[in-house]
C-alpha cells in the first residue's frame, strides 16, 4: 500500500510539473517582451531559477522563474545600456541575494501583518489578471497591437472558457491527472482536431534552440559598469526576495507546513548568479505557478525538477509541438489560478475590522499593481507600525489615590515608549501635587530610552519644586539608564520587573 502511495505521489508531481512547465512557457515569453529581450532568455531563465529553487531551495513546490516583479526593472537598463548590462546586473542580483542569505535577514519578513500579506495577495492576483489581457490584442494593419474583434474574440473567449469549465469539472470526474493539465489539453484537442483558427504559442514566439551555455556578461569590469548596474541589482533583488519570501509565507499558510525563507534566499541568489552566466534574464518565485503545484497537492521537488526537465525539452526536443498549444488554454489556466489566488474572503472584512487595516489592504494592492511590489510592502508594514504605535500610545494612564499620611500615589498602566511619552507627562501635576509623590510602575512597561527620558525629565520638575518623588517597580535597565532619578527609585528586588529596553546605551 505504501509503494501504491509512494507511486501516486510521484505520478501527481510530475504531471504537476508538467502543467507548470506548459504554463510558464508564455509567462517568460511575456516578461521577456517585457524587458525586451529575446523570448529564450526568459525561457532560460525559466529553466535555471526553477531547477535550482526546487533541487536545493527551502520551499518544496514553490515554483521560480523570469517575472514581472523583475522584468519591469530591467526595461530601462536594457534600453539605455543593452542586454549585456542586463546579464551583469542579474549576475550582481544574485550576489546581493546571497549576502542577505548569510546575513539570516529572511526572518523579518515575520513583521509583516496579515492586511499588507492580504493587500499584496489580491495585488498580485491582479497584476497576474491584467499580464493575461495581453492576449486579447493582435497585431493591426500597421504593425501597432490592438484589441481583438469579431470572430477572433470570440474564438478566444470560447476556448478560454472551455478551459476554465474544464478544469472546474475534471476533478468531479477523475483525480488521477491535475485538473489544470487536463483543462489544456482538452482545448488544444478541440483546437487541433477542429482546426480552429487562434493564436498559439508558436504565433507569440518560437521556442526553438539548444541548450544554454556559459556566458560571460561583455562588458568593462570597472568601476563605471557598478554604478550603471547597481541601482538596478538592488531593486530586482529586493523585489524579487520580497514576493519570494512572500509567496513562501503563503505557501506554508495552504499547506500547513514551513518552509525555509534563509535557504530559499541563498537558493535564489544561486540561482540569478547561474543565470547572469548563462545569457537568461533571472526572476524570483511566481505566484500564479507555485499555486497550480499546491492545488494539484505537488509540494515536492520532484514537481520543480519535473518542470524544468521539460521546459529543457520544449525548447530542445518538442518546441514543434508545444507551439501548437493555443495561447486560449494557457490564458484559461492563469484565469483559474487568479480566481483561486484572489483572497474574496478579504471583501467580509468591510466593517468587521478597523477602518486603517482596510485602507492598508487596499493601498498595498493599489502599489502592488502600479508600482512595485517592494514599495507596496515597505509603505504597507510602516503604516501599519505607525497605526500600531498611535493606538497604542493611547492606552497609557493612570489612577491616583492619597493614602493616611498625605502621600499621593500614581499607579501607571500601559507602555511607556516614544509614541505615548508626551500623554505620560500630561498625567501628573507637580505644580498642585502634595510633598510626597509615589509614581508605581507595576502596571507598566519600559520599552526605550524615549521613556527612560520621559521618567528622568518628570523627576527633575517634582525635584526643582523641592518635593519628594519615589519611583517603584523600575526595571533593572531602567535604572542604569536613569540620571536626575536615579536616587529617587525605591528598590524592591522581589517585586520588581525584569525585563530589557531597547536601546544602544546599554551594556
Amino acid at each position: 500500500m505504501e509503494a501504491i502511495s509512494s507511486f501516486q505521489e510521484k505520478k501527481l508531481n510530475i504531471l504537476s510539473g508538467i502543467t507548470v512547465a506548459l504554463a510558464l512557457v508564455p509567462e517568460a515569453i511575456a516578461f521577456a517582451f517585457v524587458a525586451h529581450v529575446s523570448p529564450l532568455t526568459g525561457l532560460y531563465a525559466a529553466v535555471i531559477l526553477v531547477f535550482i529553487t526546487s533541487a536545493w531551495g527551502g520551499r518544496p513546490g514553490m515554483v521560480s522563474g523570469a517575472s514581472g516583479a523583475t522584468a519591469v526593472v530591467m526595461l530601462g537598463l536594457v534600453v539605455s545600456h543593452g542586454v549585456e548590462y542586463l546579464f551583469a546586473a542579474v549576475v550582481l542580483m544574485g550576489l546581493l541575494q546571497l549576502f542577505f542569505a548569510a546575513a539570516r535577514l529572511s526572518k523579518f519578513v515575520r513583521l509583516i501583518p496579515h492586511t499588507v500579506m492580504l493587500g499584496f495577495i489580491n495585488g498580485l492576483a491582479v497584476v497576474i489578471f491584467l499580464a493575461q489581457l495581453d492576449h486579447f490584442k493582435i497585431k493591426n494593419a500597421s504593425g501597432h497591437l490592438a484589441w481583438m474583434q469579431g470572430t477572433d474574440l470570440y474564438t478566444m473567449i470560447g476556448l478560454v472558457a472551455l478551459t476554465m469549465v474544464a478544469i472546474y469539472l475534471m476533478p468531479r470526474l477523475t483525480k488521477a491527472i491535475p485538473a489544470t493539465l487536463a483543462g489544456a489539453l482538452i482545448t488544444t484537442m478541440v483546437v487541433v482536431v477542429f482546426q480552429i483558427p487562434t493564436v498559439t504559442v508558436g504565433d507569440v514566439a518560437s521556442l526553438s534552440g539548444g541548450l544554454p551555455s556559459f556566458h560571460v556578461p561583455q562588458v568593462p569590469w570597472n568601476w563605471h559598469t557598478l554604478e550603471v548596474v547597481f541601482p538596478y541589482a538592488l531593486i530586482m533583488a529586493a523585489n524579487g526576495l520580497v514576493e519570494t519570501l512572500l509567496t513562501l509565507n503563503l505557501i506554508d499558510e495552504m499547506t500547513d507546513t514551513r518552509g525555509q525563507p534563509n535557504r530559499e534566499s541563498m537558493a535564489q541568489g544561486i540561482a540569478n548568479v547561474v543565470s547572469g552566466f548563462f545569457g537568461a534574464m533571472g526572476g524570483c518565485a511566481m505566484l500564479g505557478e507555485s499555486i497550480i503545484n499546491v492545488n494539484n497537492g505537488a509540494i515536492k521537488r520532484l514537481s520543480g525538477i519535473t518542470t524544468a526537465i521539460f521546459l529543457l525539452s520544449f525548447i530542445v526536443l518538442a518546441s514543434h509541438y508545444i507551439q501548437q498549444v493555443p495561447i486560449a488554454a494557457l490564458v484559461g489556466v492563469m484565469f483559474v489560478i487568479v480566481e483561486k489566488t484572489f483572497e474574496w474572503s478579504s471583501f467580509r472584512f468591510f466593517g468587521k475590522i478597523p477602518h486603517t487595516d482596510v485602507f492598508i489592504g487596499i493601498l498595498v494592492a493599489v502599489l502592488t499593481v502600479m508600482v512595485n511590489i517592494t514599495l507596496a510592502v515597505v509603505v504597507g508594514v510602516i503604516l501599519a507600525a505607525l497605526v500600531f504605535a498611535w493606538e497604542h500610545a493611547k492606552q497609557i494612564d493612570v489612577s491616583s489615590t492619597v493614602d493616611e499620611r498625605g502621600v499621593k500615589i500614581y499607579k501607571l498602566r500601559g507602555t511607556l515608549f516614544f509614541a505615548s511619552v508626551t500623554q505620560f507627562r500630561n498625567l501628573f501635576d507637580p505644580a498642585d501635587d502634595p510633598e510626597q509623590v509615589v509614581i508605581d510602575f507595576a502596571g507598566a512597561r519600559i520599552v526605550d530610552h524615549s521613556a527612560v527620558e520621559a521618567i528622568d525629565s518628570l523627576a527633575g520638575r517634582y525635584t526643582e519644586r523641592g518635593k519628594k518623588l519615589y519611583l517603584r517597580h523600575l526595571c533593572a535597565d531602567c535604572l542604569e539608564l536613569l540620571d536626575k532619578a536615579k536616587d529617587l527609585v525605591e528598590l524592591n528586588i522581589t517585586e520588581d520587573p525584569h525585563y530589557h529596553i531597547a536601546d544602544d546605551k546599554l551594556g
